[in-house]
């Protein structure tokens, strides 16, 4: 069983013959005030606050361990301590370092406030705080700790108006007991929804699906009263492939079947959430899946087949000429991808696993004009998807995976950016713009307007020029004939 991360505010160490240092006699004073009975709190606090205000654009100690304490100690006081802690971000207090972090996400999660907890910990591990590696099992022990919470509330009656709290405090969205409870609870919606076919027992046709792994081409199974036609293997993953195939032998039929053990249910109840949710405008950029059937040992979709490769397909066609892909067109995607993102988060749902191979190209039959750019407007949310984001964008235009480092700016302060550098022939301050902003957010920051302006500073540029317009129509089109041709 994990044990509960309990949070106490940490102790001060003062050395006696400690060399001249100025923060010594408000340690001394904040030691004696810790020491001293109740009330005197307010003692207390105006002694932490005076310190932070003599102090915080002191170099000499912003990776100083101790005025983290301080801060910490402040926070644990304050009426507003979201405030308190976006304050110590902005100040750049020991930022490289796992223990704000920790610390800071431990104080959240006493306070209830399990998803900026959460939110604590990746942001410290997308900084590589150090030392990573406690970082990192702070984070897993965490996980361990909502898991059990929430394997407890399964197991008793909770009235609705905890039920409501606990929502909103946040769960282990990667916790296997949460997908189980989540299953069970729409169970009775899957079974009605159109396509759903469930049975008690194990697949049993006269092809093993096992076999399909070693070699595919040419097979046909049979499942639900239809025969598949498997042309090869589209895709594979840890617990799934893909297999492309045609049904009842007709070449114009073309599906994609995913074949995944155990049976997985859940994504074929996110497609129908997608066709309820979504606008039918809008609703052709997510795919679709025709039907699932469910066994006792495996799960079998059947999904629309999009011959068109994925945008990691586009990368790697350029990474094997020895290129990155044109700027044009990472801006192109850049745009793509902030609206699926946005149009995703406006119906309620997250996709949790950006990255380019989970990108399906697909080709609009409308002509690319400069008005297009600006045909999308609409509300943002959420942070969990950006630093995906970020890692494609990066992916696209330097054809390798993103290392942040946090680099000095010229007032003193720190920012995250990706490490390697922008080249000089790029629009380098709208790309500046784009990866300082993304990658250095607040836990508790609103970030539609930013991600509206980023968006809109992309459409700006592209609109700009007919020419980068007529460029990005023949990279596309020449994009289109060498994938589909491979």
């Amino acid at each position: 069983m994990a044990t509960m991360l309990s949070y106490s505010p940490p102790r001060f160490k003062i050395a006696v013959d400690a060399h001249h240092d100025p923060l010594l006699p408000f340690l001394r004073s904040i030691k004696k005030a810790l020491e001293a009975s109740d009330d005197s709190a307010s003692n207390l606090s105006n002694l932490l606050k005076d310190c932070i205000r003599n102090f915080k654009n002191n170099d000499r100690y912003r990776n100083d361990v101790r005025f983290l304490k301080i801060w910490l100690l402040y926070m644990g006081v304050s009426d507003d301590f979201e405030s308190v802690f976006k304050e110590m971000l902005d100040s750049n207090v020991c930022t490289n370092s796992s223990s704000l972090y920790v610390w800071s996400a431990s104080f959240f999660e006493l306070k209830g406030r399990l998803h900026d907890a959460l939110t604590i910990y990746q942001l410290g591990i997308c900084r590589n705080a150090e030392p990573i590696e406690w970082l990192k099992k702070a984070q897993a022990l965490f996980l361990n700790r909502i898991s059990e919470i929430q394997n407890a509330a399964s197991t008793q009656k909770v009235d609705d108006k905890e039920s409501k709290k606990f929502e909103d405090n946040g769960i282990n969205p990667w916790g296997t007991s949460t997908m189980d409870s989540l299953l069970k609870k729409i169970y009775p919606l899957i079974m009605k929804f159109d396509g759903y076919r469930s049975s008690t027992k194990p697949y049993t046709g006269k092809v093993a699906l096992s076999t399909l792994k070693n070699s595919s081409r040419n097979k046909v199974i049979e499942i639900g009263g239809k025969k598949y036609h498997i042309k090869g293997c589209a895709g594979q993953g840890g617990f799934a492939q893909v297999y492309k195939a045609n049904v009842d032998s007709d070449p114009d039929n073309v599906v994609a079947l995913k074949i995944q053990k155990p049976a997985f249910p859940w994504e074929f109840y996110i497609y129908r959430q997608l066709d309820k949710r979504i606008l039918d405008r809008e609703r052709s950029s997510y795919g679709f899946a025709h039907r699932i059937h469910i066994y006792s040992d495996c799960s079998i979709l059947i999904c629309d087949y999009l011959a068109n490769g994925t945008l990691q397909d586009v990368i790697n066609s350029y990474v094997v000429l020895g290129k990155s892909m044109e700027e044009v067109l990472c801006i192109y995607y850049t745009i793509e991808m902030l609206h699926m993102v946005e149009t995703l988060h406006g119906v309620g749902l997250i996709h949790g696993d950006f990255k380019p191979d989970n990108l399906l190209i697909r080709y609009a039959r409308g002509d690319l004009t400069e008005d297009g750019f600006f045909s999308r407007i609409g509300p943002w949310c959420d942070q969990v998807d950006a630093y995906g984001l970020c890692a494609i964008v990066h992916m696209m235009l330097h054809s390798s995976y993103m290392e942040v480092v946090k680099k000095e700016q010229s007032d003193g302060s720190y920012m995250y950016l990706p490490k390697l550098p922008f080249k000089r022939y790029w629009n380098i301050e709208l790309w500046k713009t784009f990866f300082t902003k993304m990658l250095n957010q607040y836990p508790h920051d609103d970030d539609r307007s930013l991600l509206q302006d980023l968006k809109k500073s992309f459409q700006d540029y592209m609109s700009s020029n007919p020419q980068l317009i007529k460029k990005l129509k023949e990279l596309l089109s020449k994009q289109r004939a060498s994938l589909c041709s491979a």
